[in-house]
């Protein structure tokens, strides 16, 4: 597994260096809408107590703190490298002056898919909330091109990340003191719920011009430290976020199956076994930044000196090192249960690939030339 990590690692970074210095990225846009695990900046200068701008997050990330809930890069940071983006996608709430036709982060801490997810910590920007901010940069886009028909034309070939959830069961369903959700719904009906409201967002994003979506399941949440106790998972936790997973899995498969507009989706396993056994990480339970109450880090505290060793950053997130692994192995992993039907490269190769085909088998029919538009 060390070995195919370490392999696959060298392969992405010659891919990325190959597109930077070409300038061409493999999708011309990429748009980010999720919880504290993608945040870059969104709540920094909103009334929360969900913050991580301070030190010592950021102290392995080349500008220092910025709002991101981790020691370095993002998952999607990372993999917004691996398809050839030469600078960080930025957050909704510090795009002026950015190119937003390459796209925007609207992730944000503590949000989830339902509204009330993660109040009890302050303001926060659920999803609904992030698709109203993606109509505002739509807009804009719109504005830009010459036209709204154009603007979803253009759209259409963006990569649109989702990955939001984890607020839901943390900061809702397993808090019966801030929330009734726990009495009102069996972790059956409450995953199903979940669903259907994640799906008439996902309608939402396909009404302004999303074709292609990544839709990443939930972790072991039962198992981050602030749920570790006496070394043993939070096992219920475990279990009713496993429930979203496979119904989230299965809503991808409904959905390619039955989509009117071509829209395509796949699906990115949090728990899958090549993570599960990622080689290197001798500590997997315990946070290498001190934490508060709340399970981020207390601002200005020296953390861990061996954090590549360290799953976890803080008590709920990861660190850079985690995240590289995950990173790899959503955007280019063989293991099966890892992404469903294909990992995020395949998905993305697979329009270039399809024109590829399509233009060969039209020259050899007809023996003539094709110039695409």
């Amino acid at each position: 597994m060390k070995t195919w990590l370490v392999l696959s690692l060298l392969v992405l970074v010659a891919n990325y260096n190959q597109n930077c210095v070409l300038g061409e990225p493999q999708v011309p846009c990429l748009f980010i809408f999720g919880d504290s695990l993608s945040d870059n900046g969104n709540n920094n200068n909103i009334a929360t107590s969900s913050k991580s701008n301070f030190k010592p997050y950021g102290i392995d990330f080349p500008a220092g703190p910025t709002g991101r809930f981790t020691n370095g890069r993002t998952i999607i940071d990372i993999i917004s490298q691996f398809l050839g983006f030469e600078n960080f996608i930025p957050p909704f709430a510090n795009t002026s002056g950015s190119d937003i036709l390459k796209g925007v982060n609207y992730a944000s801490g503590s949000a989830g898919i339902r509204d009330e997810s993660g109040g009890h910590r302050g303001a926060h920007i659920s999803l609904g909330l992030q698709l109203a901010n993606h109509r505002v940069i739509v807009s804009q886009i719109a504005t830009k091109l010459g036209g709204f028909e154009k603007a979803k034309e253009y759209l259409s070939k963006c990569l649109y990340h989702v990955n939001i959830g984890s607020n839901d069961y943390l900061n809702n369903y397993f808090l019966p003191q801030y929330y009734p959700t726990s009495a009102i719904y069996t972790p059956e009906q409450y995953a199903e719920a979940l669903i259907d409201e994640l799906t008439l967002n996902l309608q939402g994003l396909e009404d302004v011009g999303a074709r292609k979506y990544v839709l990443v399941g939930l972790g072991s949440l039962g198992c981050i430290p602030i749920h570790i106790s006496d070394g043993s998972c939070f096992q219920d936790i475990n279990d009713a976020s496993l429930i979203f997973s496979e119904k989230l899995k299965s809503l991808v498969h409904q959905l390619n199956n039955k989509s009117p507009t071509n829209s395509e989706f796949i699906f990115v396993n949090s728990t899958a076994s090549a993570l599960i056994n990622a080689a290197g990480f001798t500590d997997r339970t315990d946070a290498c930044c001190y934490s508060g109450p709340y399970g981020e880090c207390v601002p200005d505290q020296s953390p861990c000196s061996n954090r590549r060793e360290y799953v976890f950053w803080d008590q709920s997130h990861t660190t850079e090192a985690w995240n590289v692994v995950t990173a790899i192995i959503s955007y280019n992993s063989s293991y099966p249960d890892s992404t469903y039907p294909m990992n995020i490269k395949q998905f993305v190769e697979q329009d270039i690939k399809m024109e590829s085909e399509f233009i060969k088998e039209f020259t050899s029919q007809t023996g003539g030339s094709y110039a695409g538009e």
